[in-house]
């Protein structure tokens, strides 16, 4: 069992669980694990506190011999990119992505650009808690901090390469989460010709997704209707999510992204396998759609290893999440919310369709997300708790589903009910809530 790395690396709250200590520790366990002539790649976001644990695994890295290559503020998967093509030994990203400020985190990519596997992150962990006495190198053997803004600049290049479209006749408002995509993505869209509104896009280190991205779509919707912009773009703060707004103020969300963009790769004859992975959240009328295209829809569980995991044993190319996070693995090896947004506007474009169209006929059932508070987490392994929630599920019928998962990051449980009646699914959903509040802690 990991302790330290969760499902997306390493988080928790900055300077109490994500201590400068432990970023040293991390630094020099994948300096040593990831041993090579080539440096190490190291992005951040814009919290308060990531140059402090940049600082600190930087320090790590070079006190083992290994150069550490410093980005800046980048996207996420920006870095994952970066890292595959430069062949760089390993990338390193400080961020908490959707989380609140007080939060931040180590995400690790191997060099081929993928996160990395839980055995291997199982390895660093007990190279940081049984490290090896080797003498460490003097001199010059100790590797360099070097600060490399060009980085930034390239990941911009090949993104407007690869994606060459004209979007002249677009105005395109963008809420870039007060993250690391306040650049890079008005950047690109500009470049390619579109006019942009833009909000979120002055980071101070206090407000990354305060209120704002793509945790807060409502905040898009009326911003995009408010501007007349043909859609609307909102990230989350490290930029490997992203949800949508048409220019009506419909908010569309990475189960509709997916079947935009998996019926016109399926069109294009593209669609590798016929494939698109969803997860366990995703709406069952967004299958039901995929089922109607002739399109074959599986399903892995939440989080974005494992619906990459599905994606490797299918050979799909295609699959995310409902958050947003989506992964093409023709264009990355990680979810990239603004490889997603080229991707939506390429079909606007090829479709010569608005996104309100592009959408239109989708048929959701009615689902509700919420979030309980509660002290102890493993309250959900308890026969009580288990007997509850079965007997709610039975009143939703047989269409109807509760799925239930601790969050890997914060003191919540996240509860999805879904089904027919959007009356007593509200009603479920808020029943469950205040029950799991109610619960002090495991039986």
């Amino acid at each position: 069992m990991r302790k330290i790395f969760g499902t997306d690396g390493a988080r928790g709250i900055a300077n109490k669980d994500i201590t400068v200590e432990l970023a040293v520790n991390i630094g020099r366990a994948i300096s040593t694990y990831f041993r090579d002539d080539a440096p190490i790649l190291i992005g951040e976001d814009t919290r308060i506190s990531s140059p402090m644990l940049r600082n600190a695994i930087s320090a790590g890295i070079v006190s083992k011999g290994l150069d550490a290559i410093i980005a800046g503020i980048i996207p996420t998967p920006a870095v994952s990119l970066l890292t595959r093509i430069n062949n760089f030994a390993a990338g390193v990203v400080i961020s908490a992505s959707h989380n609140p400020i007080e939060y931040n985190g180590i995400k690790l990519f191997s060099h081929s650009g993928f996160k990395l596997e839980d055995s291997i992150e199982e390895m660093i962990e007990n190279m940081i808690e049984s490290p090896l006495f080797e003498e460490p190198p003097t001199g010059t053997g100790i590797g360099r901090i070097i600060q490399d803004e060009n980085l930034k600049e390239s990941y911009i290049n090949l993104l407007v390469e690869h994606f060459p479209l004209n979007l002249e006749r677009l105005k395109i408002a963008v809420d870039c989460a007060f993250g690391s995509t306040f650049y890079t993505t008005p950047t690109i869209l500009k470049r390619l010709g579109a006019t942009t509104c833009e909000i979120g896009t002055t980071p101070d280190g206090k407000r990354i997704n305060v209120d704002c991205g793509s945790t807060n779509p409502n905040v898009i919707s009326q911003f995009t209707v408010a501007e007349g912009a043909d859609i609307g773009i909102s990230h989350d703060g490290d930029g490997d999510r992203v949800i949508f707004s048409d220019s009506e103020g419909n908010i569309v969300d990475g189960d509709e992204t997916m079947l935009i963009i998996g019926k016109y790769l399926k069109k294009k004859g593209k669609l590798k396998n016929n494939t698109v992975v969803g997860t366990m959240m995703s709406n069952v009328g967004i299958e039901n759609a995929f089922r109607e295209e002739g399109i074959i829809f599986l399903r892995a569980p939440v989080g974005d290893r494992y619906v990459l995991s599905e994606m490797s044993k299918s050979e799909a190319i295609l699959g995310g999440e409902q958050s947003g996070h989506i992964i093409y693995l023709n264009e990355g090896t990680t979810g990239d919310g603004l490889i997603t947004a080229l991707m939506i506007l390429t079909v606007m474009i090829d479709e010569e369709k608005p996104l309100s169209k592009l959408r239109k006929g989708i048929v959701r059932f009615p689902q509700v997300l919420i979030n309980a508070r509660v002290k102890d987490k493993e309250i959900l392994n308890s026969e009580h708790v288990i007997n509850f929630i079965n007997e709610e599920k039975r009143r939703l019928g047989k269409e109807g589903r509760i799925f239930i998962r601790a969050s890997g990051t914060e003191p919540l449980i996240r509860v999805m009910v879904e089904g027919e009646n959007e009356k007593d699914v509200n009603n479920i959903a808020t029943k469950i809530k205040e029950f799991l509040e109610e619960k002090p802690c495991a039986e």
